[in-house]
C-alpha cells in the first residue's frame, strides 16, 4: 500500500538582501509541518527556493559591479547555510535561474499565448521596482506603492498581457466553493472585496525595459514577468512541462502553500487563474500568515530593525529559537519580536517546564534505584487516572490544532500536559515515598508515569524541536525506533517497566534575563550601526553669488518629453536624447546613464533649459540642458513636473 502524499511549500525568498527572523518564521513553520507529516507517514514534498530575476537584482548588481548571476549565487549560498543552522529539512531547493525552470516558465508562456489568453499590446502604468509589481492609479496609497510605501515609476513600453480578467468569476466561485482554499478568513474577506468583486485588470506580463529574466522564447527582446516566473515554480519543482513529469503527478495539487500576507493576493489570485488557464488543478490552500514584527513594525533591512537569526541560534540553540517562532505567535497573525518575550518563553516554558521536568525525573530515578534502573514491578496511585486522560485529550487536540496549521495551540497542547506531570510530582512527592521501603513499588510507578510521559512528550515535540527529543531519549534510555513511532503516543504504558535513567546536560539552562538582556541591546545596536548607511562630515559648499530676478528671467526653461534615447558609444556617463518641446524636437546629451537605462528615460516628461547655447560632446550636438537633481553623494534625478503637463509648457 502506497504512503498518502503531503506537499507543502513556502515562497521562494528574493535574494536582494540577506533574510531576516521574519523570513525565517514561514520556514521554520513549514518544516515543522513536514516533519509532522513525516512521522505520521506521509511521503512529504517540501519546496523553498529563490526568486532571481528582475529589475531590482539587474540594479543591484550594476552597483555592486558585477553580473546578476554572480550577485545572486552568492546570497544563495548564505540562505542554504541559515537553512541548515535553522535545522530546516527541505526536499527540494529551486532557483529560477535553474535551467529546467526556465524551460517550463517558457512553455507555460507559449501555452497561455496560443490559447489566446496572452495577447500584445502596450502597458503605461505605475510600478513598484522593490516589490517587482504593477499598480493602478487607486491602488496606490499617497501615490506610494500600497505595499512597501515606496515610490512607484511610472511605466511605458511594449508588453504581453495575460487575460486575468477572464477569469475573475471563476476564482470567485473557487472561492465560494471551497471556504479552506484560503486561510485565514480574514485573508478571504480580503481577497474578494479588495480585489476580486471590485474587478480585475489583464495583468502585464512580460517587459522590455531590462534583460535580467527568462526571455520569451519566440519573442526575445521580452522577458517574462518576474510574478509568472516565480509562481510557475511549485510545479516546473515537480517535472511539469518535462520528460520527466513523475513527482508533478504524484504531489500536485499543492496541500498547501504558505505565504507572507503582503503577497497572498499573487496566489489567490493569479497563481489560480494561470493554472484555469492550462487546465490545471489549484492547490488545497493558501494560507497568509501575519508579519513578525520588531518595534511596532515589519522588520526591514532598511529600517535598521533586523534580527539575524544566526545570531540568535548561535547564542540559544535553533530548538529555542524554532520553539519560540511557532510558540509566541498565532499563525496568521502578526506577532511582535522582542529579547524580552524570547528569554521569557526559554526560561519559563523551555528551562523550567520541559527543562526540569527531564531533569528531576532522570535525577530521582539515579537517586533512588540503583544503577539508574526502575524495577518491573510498579504500583499506581489516586493520580495516575487524571494524568493518562489529560494526555489522551492533549495528544488529540494536537493533531487537530496541527492539521489547522494552528502551531502556537498545538505546543500549548504539549505544554498542558507537560506542566501536568510537574504538578504530579508536587501530588505523589517521591522525596517522601523514597523515605519507607515499603513504598518503593509505589515510587517506582510514579518514576515510570513520569519517564512515559516524558516519552511521549519527546516524540510530539520533535516536528518544532528536531535536536531535542534526541537528548530527552538518551536521558531515558530510548533510541529512535518503534518506542519513538508517533501512533505510540496514543497508547500509554509503552515505555518498558524496566526505566534506564541516565543524566545527560542541562537542554536548556536558565538566563540572567537583566544581564541577557543588556548583551542583547548592545548586539543590536551594534548589527543596526553595521546596515545604517555612514554619513560623512564634509565641508560646507562655498555660498554662490546672488543673482537678481533678471538674471534668472535670461534662463528659458520648458517642459520636453523624451521620445528617443539610446547610449553615447564609449561613453559610461552619457545618454543622447531626442526630446520633443512643443513644435519642435531638440538634440540633448545628458550625464545621467548611470541612473537611467535608455528605455527606462523614454516617455519620461523633464524640465529643459532651451536657450543655452548648443555644445558638441564627445561629437554629438546638445541643443540644451536637461535639469536634475543631486544629493550629497552625487546621485542624479531628472526633475520633471508633479502632475500631468504638455510638452513645451513654460516653467515658471
Amino acid at each position: 500500500m502506497s504512503k498518502p502524499t503531503f506537499y507543502i511549500t513556502t515562497p521562494i525568498y528574493y535574494p536582494s538582501n540577506k533574510l531576516h527572523i521574519g523570513h525565517s518564521y514561514t520556514t521554520v513553520a513549514a518544516d515543522a509541518m513536514s516533519r509532522y507529516k513525516r512521522l505520521r507517514g506521509y511521503d512529504v514534498m517540501f519546496l523553498t527556493g529563490t526568486d532571481e530575476h528582475g529589475q531590482k537584482i539587474e540594479r543591484r548588481a550594476a552597483e555592486e559591479g558585477v553580473t546578476p548571476q554572480a550577485f545572486v549565487d552568492g546570497i544563495v549560498d548564505w540562505i542554504k547555510d541559515l537553512w541548515k543552522t535553522m535545522d530546516i529539512s527541505y526536499d527540494k531547493f529551486i532557483r529560477t535561474t535553474d535551467q529546467d525552470h526556465k524551460a517550463t516558465v517558457q512553455k507555460i508562456f507559449k501555452a497561455l499565448y496560443d490559447k489566446g489568453d496572452i495577447y500584445k499590446s502596450e502597458y503605461e502604468g505605475m510600478y513598484c521596482t522593490p516589490c517587482e509589481t504593477f499598480f493602478t492609479e487607486h491602488q496606490l496609497v499617497d501615490g506610494k506603492c500600497p505595499d512597501c510605501g515606496r515610490p512607484v515609476e511610472k511605466v511605458k513600453e511594449e508588453s504581453y498581457f495575460f487575460k486575468l480578467s477572464k477569469y475573475q468569476d471563476r476564482i470567485i466561485k473557487h472561492i465560494e466553493d471551497h471556504p479552506e482554499f484560503i486561510q485565514p478568513q480574514t485573508r478571504q474577506n480580503e481577497m474578494l472585496n479588495n480585489f476580486l468583486r471590485p474587478g480585475l485588470e489583464d495583468l502585464c506580463v512580460s517587459r522590455t525595459s531590462f534583460k535580467w529574466g527568462i526571455p520569451v522564447e519566440f519573442d526575445t527582446d521580452h522577458v517574462v514577468y518576474v510574478w509568472l516566473d516565480a509562481l510557475s515554480n511549485y510545479i516546473s519543482a515537480l517535472g511539469y512541462g518535462s520528460d520527466n513529469d513523475e513527482l508533478y503527478n504524484k504531489f500536485w495539487p499543492a496541500d498547501v502553500h504558505l505565504v507572507g500576507k503582503e503577497i497572498i493576493r499573487f496566489h489567490t489570485i493569479i497563481w489560480p487563474a494561470i493554472l484555469m488557464a492550462l487546465d490545471l488543478p489549484l492547490p488545497k490552500q493558501v494560507f497568509g500568515h501575519g508579519w513578525l514584527v520588531i518595534d511596532g513594525g515589519k522588520m526591514s533591512k532598511s529600517k535598521g530593525n533586523v534580527v539575524d537569526p544566526s545570531a540568535l541560534v548561535s547564542r540559544y540553540g535553533s530548538d529555542a529559537i524554532r520553539y519560540f517562532l511557532l510558540r509566541e505567535i498565532a499563525f496568521g497573525q502578526d506577532g511582535n519580536f522582542t529579547n524580552e518575550a524570547l528569554i521569557s518563553r526559554i526560561n519559563s516554558d523551555l528551562a523550567n517546564d520541559l527543562g526540569n521536568l527531564t531533569s528531576r525525573t532522570v535525577a530521582m530515578i539515579e537517586k533512588y534505584f540503583e544503577g539508574g534502573v526502575l524495577p518491573e514491578v510498579h504500583e499506581g496511585n489516586e493520580f495516575d487516572a487524571d494524568v493518562q486522560e489529560v494526555v489522551r485529550i492533549q495528544t488529540q487536540k494536537m493533531e487537530e490544532n496541527m492539521e489547522k496549521l494552528f502551531f502556537n495551540n498545538a505546543l500549548e497542547d504539549i505544554w498542558v500536559m507537560i506542566r501536568r506531570f510537574n504538578k504530579y510530582i508536587d501530588e505523589t512527592m517521591p522525596w517522601v515515598l523514597a523515605k519507607d521501603e515499603a513504598n518503593k513499588p509505589k515510587l517506582a510507578g510514579v518514576l515510570y508515569t513520569l519517564a512515559e510521559g516524558l516519552r511521549i512528550v519527546s516524540i510530539m515535540i520533535e516536528p518544532f524541536m528536531p535536536r531535542t527529543p534526541e537528548l530527552i531519549w538518551e536521558q531515558i534510555g530510548l533510541s529512535r525506533g518503534e518506542l519513538t513511532a508517533w501512533e505510540t503516543i496514543h497508547t500509554w504504558g509503552t515505555m518498558p517497566n524496566s526505566v534506564h535513567a541516565k543524566k545527560g546536560t542541562n537542554m536548556f539552562p536558565r538566563i540572567d534575563k537583566d544581564k541577557e538582556l543588556a548583551e542583547l541591546e548592545t548586539a543590536m545596536e551594534a548589527a543596526k550601526a553595521a546596515v545604517a548607511p555612514k554619513v560623512e562630515e564634509k565641508p560646507a559648499k562655498p555660498a554662490k553669488e546672488e543673482i537678481t530676478i533678471d538674471d534668472f528671467a535670461k534662463v528659458e526653461l520648458k517642459i520636453g518629453e523624451v521620445i528617443e534615447c539610446e547610449r553615447v558609444p564609449k561613453a559610461d556617463k552619457l545618454l543622447v536624447s531626442k526630446i520633443r518641446i512643443g513644435d519642435e524636437v531638440r538634440q540633448i546629451v545628458s550625464g545621467i546613464a548611470k541612473y537611467y537605462a535608455p528605455e527606462e528615460f523614454v516617455g519620461k516628461k523633464v524640465v529643459v533649459v532651451t536657450n543655452l547655447k548648443p555644445v558638441k560632446l564627445r561629437g554629438i550636438l546638445s541643443e540644451g540642458m536637461v535639469l536634475c537633481a543631486s544629493d550629497d553623494e552625487g546621485n542624479l534625478v531628472a526633475v520633471g513636473p508633479l502632475g500631468e503637463m504638455v510638452h513645451g509648457a513654460d516653467v515658471k
